[in-house]
């Protein structure tokens, strides 16, 4: 389990290089590189807040293995 700290220190930093990548993505004039940082920004989010919450990622398999299956 992560201390608060570490986790503030995980987000401080996905946050700065994310933004940092989206910013220079949005000045250049390139937005599909810019949409694609936010995807990972999120998918990078969701990564961390399943390792926080062990439990919401099991829960999250079994939602997508469900519809899957329907």
């Amino acid at each position: 389990m992560m201390t608060s700290q570490q986790l503030a220190d995980e987000l401080k930093r996905i946050a700065t290089t994310q933004v940092s990548d989206i910013t220079r993505a949005v000045k250049e004039g390139q937005k599909s590189i810019a949409l694609n940082e936010v995807r990972d920004m999120a998918r990078r989010l969701s990564l961390l807040a399943d390792a926080f919450d062990p439990t919401s990622a099991t829960e999250k398999a079994e939602a997508v293995d469900d519809a899957q299956a329907a």
